[in-house]
């Protein structure tokens, strides 16, 4: 396991240095002028010669992208080019609140997609069967933009019964609770219908092995062969489906922090990206990369708890 996870550690480091440098290539290349945005309209030619000359933009690339790198090791991700506010503080100041939604989908997407992969595997062929499966498909259609207004309408401007628009309360208080649900179920559909096609198949599968008519045969109860020899063996390839969703899940928070007005990483990249805040995007990016790779170590360890025969000498 230590073995594991000291050359999961060496490939990160290896990982971010290439995203690194595609994020960096990407925004050298991007049409638009930093200086620009810095300098507002009323600048003038030698304004924003200064500005990109004390920016570093005049630099050749190499030079550029051996700087960032340089100071990224140090912890420095550079400053904001419309704030002026360093970018590890404006992303630790917006990250709790994209944790906290993709946390909740996450939960949403679990309960709902294991739950209805089950009841799909164990009821096949019936209506429920067939009810599980529409919704699946349904779940992975749907746009979150569209079931984000839709959930909008419906539940807090209609009905009245829940708050639209940021994440301000805590999330351990009711308040937070209810401010969460509507932004959790729109982002966590599309994670729950994926694992529920995934839950359902691989219980199908597992079902038919040998070993489980062999315990049905010695008289084993049902309850019994769903739950223990089952449920277990099913669950290793849903678990890759949970964790990549969870990857996805901070990094896609995107439209739906704009929809409800979160204050996050996804609403403060999009932003950035439409400023032309090159260090603001490179230091989002380079967050949501790490957590996806941290969060794919995560589920190789969970397999071997769940499967000890699996084995990555």
């Amino acid at each position: 396991m230590i073995a594991l996870i000291v050359r999961r550690g060496v490939q990160l480091v290896f990982l971010l240095l290439g995203i690194s440098f595609l994020v960096f290539s990407s925004m050298y290349i991007a049409p638009g002028d930093p200086a620009t945005m810095v300098g507002g309209p009323t600048a003038t030619d030698s304004d924003l010669e200064a500005i990109r000359d004390n920016l570093g933009l005049n630099d050749p690339f190499v030079v550029q992208y051996g700087r960032y790198v340089k100071n990224a090791v140090q912890g420095d991700f550079g400053y904001s080019y419309q704030t002026k506010q360093a970018v590890s503080e404006a992303i630790s100041i917006r990250f709790p609140n994209t944790f906290k939604l993709a946390i909740a989908s996450m939960i949403v997407a679990v309960v709902i997609g294991i739950f209805a992969g089950l009841i799909s595997a164990l009821k096949h062929n019936s209506w429920l069967d067939v009810t599980s499966t529409t919704f699946a498909l349904a779940g992975i259609s749907i746009p979150n933009f569209w079931l984000g207004a839709l959930l909008i309408l419906v539940f807090a401007v209609n009905l009245g019964w829940l708050p639209v628009g940021g994440l301000s309360a805590p999330f351990y208080t009711v308040e937070g609770i209810k401010q969460l649900i509507l932004p959790a179920i729109t982002l966590g559909t599309g994670s729950a219908a994926m694992i529920a096609r995934m839950a359902r198949s691989s219980m199908l599968e597992v079902i038919k092995a040998d070993y489980v008519r062999t315990a049905r045969a010695k008289g084993v109860k049902e309850r019994n062969v769903i739950w223990i020899h089952t449920l277990k063996n099913a669950m290793i390839p849903v678990i890759t489906v949970i964790g990549l969703n969870f990857g996805f899940l901070l990094g896609g928070t995107i439209i739906t922090e704009k929809v409800f007005a979160i204050n996050g990483v996804g609403r403060l990249m999009i932003d950035a990206i439409a400023m032309r805040d090159f260090p603001m995007v490179q230091g989002s990016v380079l967050l949501v990369a790490t957590l996806f790779v941290v969060v794919n170590l995560i589920v190789d360890i969970v397999y071997t708890f769940i499967d000890p025969r699996i084995s990555y000498d």
